[in-house]
């Protein structure tokens, strides 16, 4: 029988894979964007390639904020339903707007104030999510957390973590804008390139970690262990 949970569940499962995937894929296109063997023009088809992967992956992670607190609301580990849930999603459906206004205009000054804003939403998000997360842990509420029931709180938790990684990952992406416009003006500049590799590398290693977190919020979803 087909019901309202099944379909949250179906598009939850939807935003993890394209969330996950699409850092993979990021990750892997990543290597042509520092590749100095390249021409500049084959740098910036690897570096758009890029971008269209990641709008992905974040339309993903948005997207698991209000399904997150929907199925929560089924499972009984959240217990704000109404307006509290129909909020949620009308801010879902903003921020989402603010990410894609983003994406299509990411060459231009706009694009790039509109990025700083979607990471300013995110600099409210993670200490709201964390904060509620612990103390519902320490019995304090907002969510649920008795027996059987901790693992939301605990998803909560890391999924405020790896909001924090990927913030980490945005800014990496959004120095890849404006190095690419120093490269354009200066073919070959050293430190420009210099700066290049070094976020990547450092994006990279965060990756690991991401996917790692990732993993561990899609176990705690299915297994609900505690």
């Amino acid at each position: 029988m087909l019901t309202t949970l099944a379909v949250l569940r179906w598009f939850h499962i939807v935003a993890m894979v394209y969330w996950l995937g699409g850092e993979w894929g990021v990750f892997q296109t990543s290597y042509n964007v520092i590749n100095r063997n390249l021409s500049m023009d084959e740098r910036r088809r690897h570096m758009e390639t890029a971008y269209r992967i990641d709008i992905l992956a974040r339309t993903g992670i948005i997207a698991l904020f209000p399904l997150g607190f929907h199925m929560g609301y089924f499972w009984g580990v959240q217990p704000y339903g109404g307006a509290f849930l129909t909020a949620v999603w009308v801010f879902y459906f903003l921020w989402l707007a603010l990410c894609w206004a983003a994406f299509i205009k990411r060459e231009t000054d706009t694009g790039l104030k509109l990025t700083i804003w979607d990471e300013r939403i995110r600099y409210l998000i993670i200490p709201l999510l964390a904060i509620t997360a612990i103390t519902s842990l320490m019995g304090y509420g907002p969510f649920n957390a008795g027996t059987g029931q901790m693992w939301f709180s605990f998803k909560i938790l890391i999924f405020a973590g790896l909001l924090v990684l990927g913030l980490l990952l945005r800014f990496i992406m959004r120095e890849w804008t404006t190095l690419f416009r120093v490269l354009a003006e200066n073919p070959g500049d050293t430190a420009a390139e210099n700066t290049l590799e070094k976020s990547i590398a450092f994006g990279r290693k965060i990756a690991y970690c991401y996917w790692i977190g990732i993993g561990t919020v899609a176990f705690l979803g299915a297994t609900k262990p505690f």
